[in-house]
């Protein structure tokens, strides 16, 4: 079953601009100069319901318009639009009862009351049975381990408490579709993981559709199998992450450590060098040519250490950002 399906979809802005100075303000009064701003342009895809998509773009790429369009906060200017076979922008009771939003920058938790507090709220305002309640909070308080912090003041949790709070209001109402922002944002590695595998196993065992935004690639890596990029309004790439590399790039890194100062100069024949300071040095070497460059570096220089490893993922989703033209996955 589709849980979102998105034809052509745009959104326009409409601003004016005015210059500096009292004459200007008088001037505005009677004629103003208007731009328009195309953040969203006749973008198309659609994903099925339990899926979980990964959704990336720079900043300023139109990837928060499309959350939020979406979600019902902003109306489309053009195309089509069903959420959980909803018009998300008619904002209808049924709809918003089905999703929710989690921000990592952004807490829907009272401060100054403890979290459980907070996740009985949602219960009132979601109309969420006693039963079902009862379930799901205990279901969802054993799986990240927070029983022990339930009636704690908010603001005297870390972070990664008061993260996995945030996924306990979230989804006490079972919602259907889970916006993720940047959910491990600032959590420590460990912290990290955790939420990971719990987002991991609440997918495969609801089947709730995700949509994830996060600057963290191995949250894009361990949870996501599809890729979504935005740049300048219009969908670069749909598909693998891992198939990005394929598509983009036919290169590989090697990191070198010598035992003796070599030049730059005597490296520059093999690839692009992306850092050499005479002891150790970082090429780019295109795939076909990497045994036989490695075999070479080896026999010719005094290499201490050799590793090969693949263009980081980072690395080539900001090439895509470069591009115009969508990538077919």
């Amino acid at each position: 079953m589709t849980a979102i399906h998105v034809v052509r979809l745009a959104k326009s802005f409409t601003y004016y601009t005015k210059e500096v100075g009292m004459l200007h303000s008088i001037k505005n009064l009677f004629y103003r100069k208007s731009l328009t701003k195309e953040a969203v342009k006749n973008i198309s895809f659609s994903i099925e319901e339990g899926e979980m998509v990964a959704f990336l773009g720079p900043n300023g790429a139109g990837k928060t318009t499309t959350l939020k369009m979406l979600s019902g906060i902003l109306h489309p200017t053009d195309g089509e639009l069903t959420v959980l076979g909803f018009k998300p922008y008619e904002r209808k009771k049924e709809f918003k009862k089905q999703f929710a939003i989690v921000m990592g920058q952004k807490s829907q938790l009272w401060a100054d009351l403890p979290a459980a507090e907070s996740i009985l709220l949602n219960k009132y305002i979601y109309q969420v049975e006693d039963r079902h309640y009862k379930q799901t909070l205990n279901e969802l308080v054993e799986l990240l381990d927070v029983k022990h912090i339930m009636n704690v003041q908010v603001r005297r949790l870390s972070l990664g408490e008061r993260m996995k709070m945030e996924l306990i209001a979230a989804l006490i109402h079972k919602p259907r579709l889970l916006f993720l922002d940047e959910p491990t944002i600032g959590l420590d590695i460990v912290t990290q993981k955790r939420v990971r595998e719990f987002l991991k196993y609440y997918n495969e065992q609801h089947r709730t559709t995700i949509i994830l935004t996060s600057h963290y690639m191995k949250d894009i890596e361990d949870l996501c199998k599809r890729t979504l990029i935005i740049n300048d309004g219009r969908l670069v790439f749909d598909g693998d992450l891992k198939r990005i590399d394929d598509v983009l790039n036919d290169t590989k890194i090697i990191h070198l450590k010598f035992k003796q100062y070599v030049a730059i100069s005597r490296l520059q024949s093999y690839g692009k060098i992306r850092h050499s300071d005479g002891f150790q040095a970082t090429l780019e070497i295109s795939k076909e040519r990497i045994s036989m460059a490695s075999r070479d570096l080896l026999a010719s220089y005094p290499v201490e250490d050799i590793t090969i490893e693949d263009i980081p993922i980072e690395d080539v989703v900001l090439s895509l950002y470069q591009r115009d033209e969508r990538v077919s996955g």
